[in-house]
């Protein structure tokens, strides 16, 4: 191998929940194989963690409520008290919430009690599994953006990560540095939703043509300092109504951190037919509602970030292997709906993995044929038994709450059937559902909510609470392919990404010639991916910037 190439034996790509799972069994498995003197034949150990974060945690965002039983299972040597949880769950009350008003309903809906769980910081958990993973042999390297597939004889046989000292016409500067290519005999896709390199691994072998179009939400998350006494330690409240409208998906949510920190979120359908929608500006009317008002009072704004989550579910995923390689975690779409927790089931997906993994080390045989274990071992577990209820819950609220609370029931009464008759459901790509703004009669969702900045902020102000930062003196990561497009965008749809974004990364304005024209700004990217979901043309590709650039979620 020559200075630009490294090989290892398991190359893991993100460093979140699942990755870093993945690592600590795989470890752990190996670990306990060569340990055993019966087995004269020891079994290659290198695991590498490659993270684009800066550092483990920069890049992790999600509400957080967890189930502790999956962390028990990956480290049952550590007590439950060592984990780094910020509080158990201690009330739990679900509301609906009208423009000035709210009840909390006197159940839970099915699936979302939150009973024996834990509110979590997705970021610091990571960071402790990472140190976990660390100390076990694995190497954990940040800042490092894997940028694409390196493909040989129709298999996937490594990455390669971003040149960079690149101008932003991708000429090289002084400092120009190649990029490294990282090849390994297993490769393991963890880099959250909607990757880069998992959506171009499944497009080029379709390992999507059996399932259904994986959809989406994106959760815009806030941090707050509050008066102490505002809002309980331990308390969770899911919301729904306000402000979202009936034919809409999605709801708020907050939680108690601590005393005196509250988490406040909003979670919302990337299959909106109204091209205005902005799911940011949703959290900002959500705060004016008396019931958040009076929680945030006086508070002050530390934090803001957002994700985009698949919630596809069960016939959403791909195949979940081909030849030498593994799909794990948000990368899959492992995400349990209608309750919204994705990080037991990242770590459960990442466990599994692994034993599919020290298999295929054991016999030398890295193939997709021996790699199909994972998804035997998938099927065989809890972790299918818990999706397979919920198989087609998203898909019935296509088309507004009342029918899909509908659909919902009777998929309770039929084991998840519904009313299909074959047993499954499916629903259009998110940028399908978008609607000509004539359509929408020209109503710019929330435009009559001005911002305060005391409680409610722009999208420029939160871009700086996020902590996103970008060396400007690089190509942009997010490309628009074609202008001619794009005008035609602006022209039927109002330029939906100037809303869709919660970034500001797209910027609608008038050139010198009066002509509506889209101005972009990378550096305020915080790697939703939104754009690359949500664009009604596809006219938006999602790359990977600079290792280590783009948000700091550490406290998030």
């Amino acid at each position: 191998m020559d200075d630009s190439t490294i090989q290892t034996d398991i190359l893991i790509i993100g460093g979140g929940s699942a990755g870093l799972s993945f690592a600590i069994h795989c470890a752990d498995l190996i670990r306990q194989y060569n340990d055993d003197a019966s087995h004269q034949v020891k079994l290659p150990s290198q695991i590498m963690v490659l993270e684009k974060g800066g550092a483990i945690g920069h890049h992790a965002l999600s509400g957080a409520v967890i189930n502790p039983a999956s962390l028990r299972e990956l480290l049952p040597e550590i007590a439950e008290k060592d984990f780094p949880f910020e509080t158990p769950v201690i009330q739990d009350d679900t509301m609906f919430l009208t423009k000035g008003a709210g009840f909390t309903l006197p159940f839970h809906p099915p699936y979302m009690s939150n009973k024996g769980n834990s509110i979590v910081k997705l970021g610091k958990l990571v960071r402790w599994l990472s140190s976990i993973a660390e100390k076990k042999g694995v190497e954990v390297f940040t800042g490092m953006s894997a940028q694409k597939l390196v493909i040989e004889n129709g298999k996937l046989v490594g990455i390669s990560t971003n040149p960079t000292g690149i101008d932003p016409q991708g000429k090289p500067l002084a400092n120009y540095q190649p990029a490294t290519e990282v090849r390994a005999k297993i490769i393991i896709l963890a880099e959250g939703t909607r990757g880069n390199l998992t959506r171009d691994l499944v497009k080029i072998f379709e390992l999507a043509k059996n399932s259904n179009p994986q959809v989406y939400s994106l959760g815009v998350k806030e941090v707050w300092e509050v008066a102490k006494g505002a809002f309980q330690k331990g308390r969770v409240v899911h919301s729904l109504g306000y402000p979202m409208q009936f034919n809409q998906f999605g709801g708020g949510f907050i939680y108690g951190l601590d005393d005196t920190k509250v988490a406040v979120g909003m979670v919302a359908g990337l299959d909106v037919a109204d091209p205005t929608f902005d799911t940011h500006r949703a959290l900002q009317m959500y705060k004016k509602h008396p019931f958040v008002a009076n929680i945030i009072k006086g508070g002050k704004l530390l934090k803001y970030g957002a994700k985009t989550i698949p919630e596809g579910g069960l016939f959403a995923l791909p195949q979940l292997y081909h030849d030498n390689v593994m799909i794990i975690g948000d990368s899959a779409g492992f995400l349990a709906m209608p309750s919204l927790k994705g990080v037991q089931l990242s770590i459960r997906s990442g466990m599994l993995a692994a034993k599919a993994a020290v298999e295929a080390l054991k016999t030398n045989d890295t193939s997709a044929k021996q790699l199909s274990l994972f998804e035997k071992l998938f099927k065989d577990s809890d972790l299918y038994k818990e999706l397979y209820p919920v198989r087609n819950f998203r898909q019935g609220f296509k088309d507004n709450l009342f029918l899909g609370s509908l659909h919902f029931a009777t998929q309770l009464i039929t084991g998840g059937r519904g009313f299909s008759l074959s047993g499954r459901l499916s629903l259009a790509e998110d940028r399908k559902h978008c609607r000509p703004l004539s359509e929408t009669k020209g109503v710019v969702f929330g435009i009559d909510q001005p911002f305060d900045k005391k409680t409610t902020f722009d999208k420029e102000a939160c871009i700086y609470f996020s902590g996103t930062k970008h060396d400007e003196a690089q190509p942009s990561h997010i490309v628009v392919p074609s202008a001619k497009v794009c005008d035609e965008c602006i022209a039927l749809y109002g330029g939906p990404c100037q809303y869709f974004c919660p970034a500001q990364v797209f910027e609608i304005s008038p050139d010198a010639s009066g002509k509506k024209v889209l101005k972009l700004h990378p550096s305020n990217c915080v790697h939703c991916k939104t754009c690359d979901i949500r664009d009604p043309y596809t006219n938006v590709i999602w790359g990977t910037p600079y290792g280590g650039d783009g948000p700091e979620y550490e406290e998030l």
